[in-house]
This record gives C-alpha cells, structure tokens and sequence, in this order.
C-alpha cells in the first residue's frame, strides 16, 4: 500500500538518526568507530512476472558499516593509554579467549599484567634477558618487585687516545756516589774526570777539583744533555754544649743549643730543612738539597766542650774545644778540629743511549755499571706520570658500587732496536685499579699479593684498534671485591688464570672475573676523549616507572637507573576489518 511504502522512508530516516545519535554520544569513547547507514530500495515481483512493470515497495537499512579511518589521537597523563596510528588492533586476552580493540585505555592488576577495562590482557612480545624481543607472544607483566643486583662482567669504553701526547717514561742508567767526611775538612770528593757520550757518538768532557761541593759537581754534569744529577745531605746534631757558637754553609746561627728554635733558624736557610727531636738528650736532623753541609764552632763556650755530628754515610764527627792538643792558646779553639763537613749524596741519571767514562784514576767518583732505572715511573697517585685517564662505576655480586679506573701510558718506540711486543710505534698501555687497589694476577715472587695490571694496547697506522694477536686480551682476572670492614658481607672474589680460568665469562657469574672491550678506541692527533663507557653490572633497584616508546617497546625504569626492555605490544591487522 502507498501508506506503507511512505512509513519504510521515515522508519529509515529514523534508523540513519539514530546511528547518527550514536556516533554523537560515543565522540569521547576511546577507540570508538563511527557507523554509517547504507540503504536500498525494496523492489516488488509478481508471482508470476519479473516486475518489470511493477513499482517498488520503499526503502530499507541494507547495512550498518563501520569506519576504519584514523581518528584524532589525544594526549593524556596516564602512560599506559595508547593509540594505533595507521591501520592494526591491540590484541587481548581473558581466560583464553583472544579479542582485538582499537581501544587503548590500559592500566595494571594487582599482579603487575596490563589489562583494558574489561580486565582483559594486553598481548606482546616478551623480551630475553638480554633485551632482545624474541617471537612468542603473551601476557604483558610489569616485575613490581625489585630487580636483583647483577655483577659486572663486561666493561666497554670507546676513546680516543691523543697520538701528539708525549712518552712520559724514560729509562737510563742510575750511578750513586757518596761523600766520604772521615778526614777533617774535606767532603771526600777527588779530582774528577768525566767522559760522557751520547746517542750519536758525541763526547762531553766534565772536569772538577778536589773538595768541589758535590753540589757543584751536579751542577757541572748538568750542563750535559742526557745526564741528570742531584747533591743531598742528611745529618743529625748529636750533641751540642751550650754556650758554643756554631754556623752552618757559612751562616751563623743565634741559638746555641739542641731546640725547637734552632731547628726553626735552620729551616730559614736556603736548601736547609730541620726537624727536632727531643728524645733523650735530643737532637736536630738537618737535610740539604744543595750538597754538602759544612758545621763550623766559629767562639764561645769553655775548653771540652763539643759539637757532634752524624752523617748517613760518613759516620760520627765530633768538634771539641781543646787548650792542649796543638799547643795553642788556652781557651782558644783546635785548629785541625773546628770544621765538618758531610760530604753530600751524589746522584748522576744517564738517559737511555748515553754512556759514562770515569777518568779520575784513584778519585773515581762513579762505580763501573750503575743501575738501570725509570724515570717518571706509573704511578697512580702521580698525574704527571700517565698520558689520560677515566673511571667506570661497577658492581659486584651482592650491587655494592666499586670505582674501576683505567690509566693510559704512552710507550716509546726506537726504530734502531729490533721490533718486539714492547718496541712498537703505536703503542700504549692501559693500567687498571679499582677502589685504588691493585688487582692484577700475582706474581711467581709473591703469590698472594695482586701486582698492577698492565695490558697492552696497540694501534696501526691509521690510528685504529689493531686487535690482531698482539695486542693481550683485556680480562680482570683477579678483583677482590673491598667491601665496608666488620660487616659481615663477602661477594664473589675472583678466579684467576693461574688457578685454571679461562675464558669466555659464563653468565650466571660464577667470580668477579670482567672483561674490558675497547672496540672503536682510536689514536689520533686530537684531544684525548671518552665517547662511550658502559657496563652491564647492577645494584638492586625498585619499579619507578614504565615508558612505551612509538615502536610498542616497553620499558621498566628502575631507582638504581635500569631500564629493562620488557616486552614488545603485538598488533593484529585484517585485509577486511570490516568483515569482523
């Protein structure tokens, strides 16, 4: 009838109402996807005939279609809402059931899973211990609970190593001469005649009288290239009478007595250092860094009265004041006893390739061979004696944080002497401590005690890394982990390679055994510089917090400063979304 043909219009027209309706009040649901009314007409047949000629019965709803489109994506405080962008489905499941949502308003259960509102769980890919996402798919779960420290086991550092730094060390010979005072008023030092030849042959000649100062024969010898010398002087005043006047390198002093003050007058001299003791009787140690000290009783006091000295070398010398022994005015001093002189400590440095010739006969000041020494020799405490340096914070067993330091020493290289592993160009070698202690493997001498741990590190031509079998594999093999005293704790110790270690490092950890992986470590003409120093130790830590990167990665931060790589979101997609 024309009256129903009219009623199907409005009944649509209220159905696309209604949709619209819909659509309005779901403009805030979250993931919501708008419908849209699709419409046909209703056709009329005759029974018998193909209504060719027969006019239509109205309209009806065919379809009520949803739209896939991207819709707006808001920003909100809460870090476990999300969106998609683009096509794809956040995957759920509850009690086995699995179902697909655009809807990204998630939050965490009682036990750490995140759930959508209808508690059912987000779906992703779970993370290895290592962080690498891996391919079965499953319940997403925040660890509430804390992390448990894990030790260190691999340190890795990238730097540049400046190549314009020059070597610091040096090496040479070392020759030790020491002033003789047994004869009155001399410092026991001959005639000397020395030849002193260089690297390329040239010769030097340094000749000095008798009783030259020893400081005046250092003086000499440093005026030649290659050689380094020193004059010191180290004595003790004995005894001293009061009353007697006595002056020191030709200064008289006020104070005429073993005190404070006169150690104080001593201080004030030049090159002159003095300390009182005052056990006993007491006494002053008198040093001198400019060569002989010369002890003189210039008047005062009464016959018998005496000034003794020691010397470190030259033994005990005493001055008296003596009315008889040379017939000499009473009262007056003896002339062949009123001096001292401590003949000075004389040391003579060669540099590597240098070479000495004593000449003076009987007054040979310098014995045959020396002894081979370095100069500037590493040492931690001593920033002048190494090129660069860095820290690390690492951890033991049990998360206490240790301060591992790596020192780099510049090595020299000499092209005339044969090529071996210690006479390279390009080398260099790094010294490691931790909390300040040695922690390198013990030596055939003392086995129980760690040694300084020196590897090599070398570099080609071009100032790379030359990782060939030259350069020593990098393992701390002997770290005993210095832990706060009485307390109780001990964490892992190590497994050194003489006792049967060997590499690689199986994880768990079974020792504080580390490895130190310098991978990109450069040498060139620029500033030394720390491009990257990580390390895989770990204190205990509590949950701080969750963050989802735009790739769907989760991350769980920690109060110990760890981020750990959870999981990864699993989205689903479907050629025909609308067909679900």
């Amino acid at each position: 009838m024309p009256f129903n043909t009219a009623l199907s219009g409005i009944r649509a027209a209220n159905d696309d109402i209604r949709l619209t309706g819909n659509n309005i009040a779901n403009a805030s649901t979250a993931g919501f996807k708008k419908s849209r009314a699709e419409f046909s007409d209703v056709y009329s047949t005759a029974i018998s005939g193909s209504g060719l000629n027969q006019i239509g019965s109205g309209v009806q709803v065919q379809k009520v279609s949803q739209q896939f489109s991207q819709g707006n994506i808001s920003f909100t405080e809460n870090v476990l809402d999300l969106a998609v962008s683009g096509s794809g489905f956040f995957v759920t499941n509850i009690e086995g059931t699995q179902s697909y949502t655009r809807a990204g308003n998630f939050s965490l259960d009682k036990d750490g899973y995140i759930v959508s509102n209808t508690n059912a769980r987000l779906q992703g890919y779970g993370a290895g211990t290592d962080g690498t996402i891996q391919s079965t798919v499953g319940d997403i779960r925040i660890q509430t609970s804390s992390i448990q420290p894990r030790t260190t086991t691999a340190v890795q550092s990238e730097l540049n190593l400046d190549a314009r730094a020059p070597v610091l060390q040096s090496t040479g010979i070392r020759y030790t001469a020491t002033g003789n005072a047994a004869t009155a008023n001399t410092n026991g030092y001959g005639i000397q005649n020395l030849d002193i030849t260089g690297p390329t042959g040239i010769t030097t000649n340094v000749t000095t009288t008798a009783n030259d100062n020893s400081f005046t024969i250092a003086s000499a010898l440093n005026t030649v290239g290659g050689v380094t010398a020193t004059a010191t002087t180290d004595s003790t005043i004995t005894n001293w009478d009061t009353g007697l006047t006595v002056s020191m390198n030709g200064v008289t002093l006020t104070n005429t007595s073993i005190s404070q003050a006169t150690a104080d007058e001593i201080n004030n001299l030049p090159g002159l250092t003095a300390s009182y003791d005052a056990t006993g009787a007491g006494s002053i140690r008198v040093q001198s860094t400019i060569g002989d000290l010369d002890f003189r009783v210039t008047g005062g006091g009464s016959d018998g009265d005496q000034l003794t000295v020691t010397g470190a070398a030259s033994g005990t010398q005493t001055i008296e004041r003596d009315a008889l022994a040379d017939g000499v005015t009473a009262g007056n001093l003896d002339s062949d006893t009123d001096r001292i002189i401590v003949g000075g400590v004389l040391q003579v440095d060669l540099a590597e390739g240098y070479t000495l010739t004593d000449n003076s006969g009987v007054n040979a000041l310098l014995p045959g061979t020396g002894v081979a020494f370095t100069n500037n020799a590493f040492d931690p405490t001593d920033s002048s004696t190494y090129n660069h340096a860095t820290s690390v914070t690492i951890y033991d067993s049990l998360g206490n944080a240790h301060i591992m330091q790596q020192f780099f020493i510049k090595q020299p290289f000499d092209p005339s002497s044969p090529t071996s592993l210690v006479n390279r160009p390009n080398a260099w070698q790094m010294a490691v401590q931790i909390d300040g202690q040695n922690i390198g493997e013990p030596t055939i001498g003392d086995p129980t005690t760690p040694s300084l741990a020196i590897y090599d590190v070398f570099f080609d031509q071009n100032g790379a890394l030359d990782s060939t079998s030259l350069s020593q594999q990098i393992l701390v093999s002997n770290w005993t982990p210095v832990v706060s005293a009485g307390n109780g704790s001990q964490p892992l110790g190590p497994s050194t390679v003489a006792g049967g270690f060997s590499l690689p490092i199986v994880l768990p950890a079974s020792s504080s055994n580390f490895v130190i992986d310098l991978t990109g470590t450069t040498q060139v003409g620029s500033d030394f510089e720390v491009r990257s120093v990580n390390q895989n130790g770990l204190t205990s830590g509590r949950l701080a917090g969750i963050n989802i990167d735009d790739t769907g990665i989760v991350f769980a931060r920690y109060t110990n400063g760890e981020n750990l790589v959870l999981s990864q979101i699993a989205l689903a997609d479907f050629s025909n979304p609308q067909g679900l």
